[in-house]
């Protein structure tokens, strides 16, 4: 806004009139015209205050609005930042979960290989064991054949001198009192003593014979003898194979025993 300056084209002194004329103009007279321009600046000062009410209107609703704007947006944004915890605590629980269950894959992983370390050392050991057992049961049909190849021997020469035992053994039977019969199971007999008690000549003694190998064998007896003695009488039959002698000496073993 300009400023309206006034100068006097005359000073005080040169305009002020002699004190002695007494018809000397007043200074009002004297003092020239000047426009100051008031109502110009009233109506100026009138719109700038018009101007300056809608520049702070404005400026107020943009300040509210932006306000409410900013509030708006801070909302917005706490919003998003709720979800946004939500969703990091969602991924993060996710996260715990897969975690949790690839632990638990692992560990059964680790669980499944130890069974399967397991079972593969049992099949190689049911393997070697089954190898072994083959091994064995080679071994042991081959023994079962040559024990059988045996007996056939054995019993082809049994049965070549079965012509010459027999009157023998009749002649045993009568002597000693004695009968045979069979124990139920190949290759043993029963052999079995009357008149060997002096107290009761009905009571019985009797043993089994085991002739299945080249080594007899006495498995069973009565009455009860000493186990040594048995042995002697039987170590003579194994080697002079003198089966009238054996039954003889098991009958003194049998009437010493019921003594």
């Amino acid at each position: 806004m300009a400023t309206m300056t006034f100068e006097p084209s005359l000073s005080s002194s040169a305009m002020r009139p002699p004190l002695a004329s007494a018809e000397a103009p007043s200074m009002a007279d004297s003092l020239p015209s000047v426009d100051f321009g008031f109502e110009d600046l009233r109506d100026r000062m009138a719109r700038f205050t018009v101007r300056f009410d809608e520049f702070i209107e404005k400026g107020r609703k943009r300040v509210l609005e932006e306000r409410n704007q900013f509030r708006a947006n801070l909302a917005e944004l706490h919003d998003d930042q709720h979800m946004r915890r939500r969703d990091i605590e969602i991924v993060t629980l996710k996260t715990q979960t897969h975690s949790q269950t690839l632990s638990k894959e692992a560990q059964e992983t680790a669980e499944m290989e130890f069974a399967i370390s397991e079972l593969s050392a049992q099949r190689d050991d049911r393997a070697a064991h089954r190898d072994y057992l083959r091994e064995q049961i080679g071994e042991a049909q081959k023994a079962i054949a040559a024990r059988r190849e045996a007996q056939q021997k054995h019993a082809r020469y049994l049965d070549s001198q079965a012509r010459f035992n027999v009157p023998e053994l009749e002649f045993w039977q009568d002597y000693l009192c004695l009968r045979i019969e069979g124990a139920g199971i190949e290759d043993r007999l029963k052999f079995v003593y009357s008149h060997v008690s002096e107290r009761d000549w009905e009571q019985e003694g009797w043993f089994e014979l085991d002739m299945s190998s080249r080594e007899y064998r006495v498995l069973q007896y009565k009455p009860k003898v000493e186990r040594d003695l048995v042995d002697q009488v039987l170590e003579k039959l194994n080697e002079s194979r003198d089966l009238g002698a054996f039954l003889k000496g098991m009958r003194s073993l049998f009437v010493e025993g019921f003594k």
